[in-house]
């Protein structure tokens, strides 16, 4: 097995405190923001204004995963799993605020009946109906409080770290949980077969006569080439970070793909060299038809605030766009505990 690089440079050149994550699930705390065509902001649950067939509900969760929702949702819809959309996977070990979207066309007299149904499981902060169903990547962005718990470092050395966190933002990492335990998604992704890939792009994930097949194993192969495809670009830039370029205005890195990179010159040449070094990865995008893409080496996150609630206990507040990861921008700074691991161990034990 390889061993995977799975932690990478910080902009400082190291992390200059440490802090526990997750203490408590109300200690990580995600709001979704998501503006509907009609309202142009979040609606309120007293009424189910807008129109269309999808029924749209922003629910309150704690201890339960985005799909494990989903399809409760569906269930208690009487829809199929399909037909719940969402914009995004949210934390089990946290206090989240989502939207999700339930196909029901011709029912709207018995959205309050469902609606109340569901407030016993979930409060149901907002409703709407809409034309169309939501799909990953549809919302504004995220708003998150994080409290960091047993917080040790000099703080006026952290509150200079947090307002350059605040000007220029910190590398824009994929968090090292895609990767699975030790890296596991990526040595499963060194044994896949691309071509499975394309089969079921170009099948749509069914078989013979249309039906879908069984199993799970499209699914997870799509996972470990998109853990392949992070850890290159978190390889490439690691490197720029070392060489101090990250933060150039406008600096993207690969997301790579049919052809390797859309970068040219110099920079094409440093990518292809960085990812050529990890020819097991590599040689997955000779055959696979993924379109290369672009994305930003700087997070910034907007809006940041933050106030000591202790000597040891820091509450941040600030807004990320989709695709962007709290925990990432907070490692540039702090060496992180997340508790919510050890109380996961703990249930399994």
């Amino acid at each position: 097995m390889t061993q995977w690089r799975l932690d990478w440079p910080t902009s400082g050149g190291g992390r200059i405190a440490a802090g526990r994550l997750k203490t408590t699930p109300g200690d990580f705390i995600v709001d979704e923001l998501l503006e509907f065509p009609e309202s142009g902001s979040d609606v309120e649950p007293d009424a189910t204004p807008g129109s269309g067939e999808h029924l749209c509900l922003k629910l309150e969760k704690v201890g339960d995963n985005t799909e494990y929702v989903a399809r409760e949702l569906a269930r208690m819809a009487g829809c199929r799993n399909f037909d719940v959309g969402f914009c995004g996977l949210k934390d089990r070990h946290a206090v989240t605020r989502q939207w999700f979207s339930l196909y029901r066309p011709g029912c709207e007299a018995q959205d309050a009946s469902l609606i109340e149904d569901i407030a016993a499981r979930w409060p149901v902060l907002a409703a709407s109906r809409q034309a169309r169903k939501l799909r990953r990547g549809e919302h504004r962005g995220n708003g998150f409080v994080v409290t960091l718990r047993a917080v040790t470092g000099e703080r006026e050395v952290i509150d200079r770290a947090l307002a350059r966190l605040a000007d220029i933002g910190a590398p824009n990492y994929f968090g090292p949980q895609r990767f699975g335990n030790g890296g596991a998604n990526l040595d499963r992704a060194v044994h896949l077969d691309p071509a499975t890939l394309n089969r079921r792009s170009r099948s749509g994930g069914k078989g013979r006569g249309g039906k879908k097949r069984a199993g799970s194993d499209g699914s997870k192969n799509v996972l470990y080439f998109s853990a392949a495809r992070s850890w290159l670009f978190n390889e490439v830039l690691a490197a720029r970070v070392e060489d101090g370029s990250w933060a150039e205005a406008g600096a993207t890195g690969p997301l790579w793909g049919d052809g390797g990179t859309t970068a040219s010159g110099s920079l094409e040449s440093l990518e292809r060299d960085i990812v050529a070094q990890t020819p097991g990865l590599a040689s997955l995008f000779s055959v696979t038809r993924m379109k290369p893409e672009r994305r930003p080496l700087a997070v910034k996150p907007e809006r940041l605030s933050w106030q000591w609630l202790a000597e040891d206990s820091l509450e941040l507040t600030f807004l990320l766009s989709p695709g962007q990861y709290a925990t990432t921008i907070l490692s540039d700074i702090f060496e992180l505990e997340d508790m919510s691991l050890s109380r996961h161990n703990e249930q399994q034990g």
